[in-house]
């Protein structure tokens, strides 16, 4: 929790604009003055400017809700050294300082599988289904399709290495209600640059499937290839459904990371 408070105090943080009329603070547009409108509201250095009275109408600010889903699949435990916070920490970390940026907004957040809602309270609650949240002992895990809700801003992190089908439906879905948001890869560096070399055994974090080899630098090209072709495909994936797609390796500072993200949904 300390290290997320840290994180988020880095963003600066406030109310998202309605683009339309209403109670807040920054400006949405000049009206011709109305019956009602007092002497008040009357916006007299626009309104000496013409032959009639103006008022300065506010953009309405209100809460939005944010949904989170991290992985919770076998392979995001990895991690390539002791030095390093396994993709899992790293990314339970940025959820919850995302959490707690966009709650200092005034928005209701939520991990997946649980109701967004507004206030400090609610972070102590995200940070307790993160640290409870048991892993998973399978290779593959589907982000929220059916618990979506129109409106919503959806956050998928994960490794993304599995089979993509699922993420592709949930954006398929997301298209279709008018739900936005950003899909972040986390990453270890050496699943990054694949620095393996001679006789190595390859296996997924839930063992159900392996590769044995006696030249592992051989599968380095083919590796890298496949990776860059999986990252194009859910970019182009996300650019069509209206999102955006991102990555992020665990040897980077975190703050890069919650900072693209901060980016993305404020944009």
């Amino acid at each position: 929790m300390l290290s997320a408070e840290r994180l988020a105090a880095s963003l600066t943080v406030g109310a998202h604009g309605q683009r339309r009329a209403g109670t807040g603070e920054d400006f949405w547009q000049y009206r011709p003055a109305t019956q009602g409108d007092t002497a008040r509201n009357i916006d007299w250095r626009r309104s000496g400017r013409s032959d009639g009275q103006f008022v300065r109408d506010s953009e309405a600010q209100v809460a939005q809700s944010a949904v989170i889903w991290v992985s919770g699949a076998a392979g995001m435990q990895f991690t390539g050294g002791p030095d390093r916070s396994s993709k899992r920490d790293r990314a339970d970390l940025l959820a919850l300082a995302l959490s707690l940026a966009l709650l200092a907004g005034g928005e209701r957040v939520a991990i997946a599988g649980n109701p967004p809602r507004p206030g400090r309270v609610q972070a102590d609650r995200i940070a307790e289904t993160l640290v409870r949240r048991v892993a998973l002992t399978t290779d593959e895990d589907a982000p929220p399709v059916d618990s979506m809700r129109p409106n919503q801003r959806i956050i998928l992190i994960d490794d993304f290495l599995g089979d993509p089908a699922p993420v592709l439906a949930c954006l398929n879905r997301a298209a279709g209600m008018g739900v936005q948001g950003a899909l972040l890869q986390v990453l270890d560096p050496t699943e990054e640059s694949f620095p393996f070399g001679g006789a190595v055994l390859f296996r997924s974090a839930s063992g159900a499937l392996s590769h044995d080899t006696r030249d592992a630098a051989g599968l380095r090209d083919a590796y890298l290839a496949r990776l860059a072709e999986r990252r194009q495909m859910l970019t182009q994936a996300a650019q069509v459904a209206g999102w955006h797609f991102g990555t992020h390796d665990t040897a980077q500072q975190p703050s890069q990371a919650l900072t693209w993200l901060w980016t993305v949904l404020e944009g």
